[in-house]
């Protein structure tokens, strides 16, 4: 019944999209000198091959991330990170060795799924506009991370399971002004040796000396 309930991320499709994208990772290795062109050539093979989200985990598992990293060490490349565009409904969020960050004055909808795969996903809701009074977030990450940041109205409900990895709500930064009319955010999903994450924080733009006082 648990597998129903939290199913394996790992066992999702990939698209042609996300094998390109592992694909330009290990050119660029075999540019580095750090795999010959026999390995290359067996690894791109293998790519194109892969159907799932774990079928291409080892391919990339034994090279060294690149400068841009989330917090669980996952490869996201400053050129691929996505930014929420303002007033934007977005359904979902996905970085496969990638980033994604949802910030500012964008529309959550009711549901929304959050994916990482060896990358990062932020997700900002303190300026968001939320379209139900209860959102629920599925999120999952594979060697990656989700961060989910909210403000001092939010209500959060964090009903994750972690693998080998983290799922938790962090320690307030601000304090919490939870009242009848709250948005309710529920967090759920997987982090198989990697993080999610959710914080309360001031409105962006606080000083850090002040947020260093909580």
């Amino acid at each position: 019944m648990a597998e129903l309930e939290h199913p394996d991320p790992s066992h999702l499709r990939i698209s042609d999209e996300d094998r390109h994208k592992v694909a330009d990772i290990l050119r660029d290795a075999a540019g580095e000198g750090r795999l010959d062109l026999e390995e290359l050539d067996e690894r791109l093979d293998a790519v194109y091959k892969a159907k799932t989200y774990g079928d291409l985990v080892p391919l990339t598992a034994d090279l060294p991330a690149q400068p841009h990293q989330g917090a669980s060490g996952g490869v996201v490349p400053a050129a691929s990170r996505e930014v929420a565009t303002p007033n934007t409904t977005h359904e979902s969020s996905f970085a496969v060795m990638s980033g994604v960050q949802r910030r500012g004055n964008w529309r959550v909808p009711e549901q929304h799924t959050a994916f990482s795969l060896m990358g990062s996903v932020e997700l900002d809701l303190r300026e968001a506009t939320f379209t139900a009074r209860e959102t629920t977030i599925n999120a999952s990450a594979i060697m990656g991370d989700v961060t989910i940041k909210v403000d001092a109205q939010t209500q959060v409900v964090v009903d994750g399971v972690p693998i080998m990895g983290d799922f938790t709500q962090g320690k307030d930064k601000t304090p919490a002004q939870i009242g009848p009319n709250s948005p309710i955010v529920r967090v759920k999903g997987l982090a198989l040796m990697g993080s999610v994450s959710v914080t309360r924080l001031p409105p962006p733009g606080t000083p850090k000396k002040i947020l260093g006082t909580y």
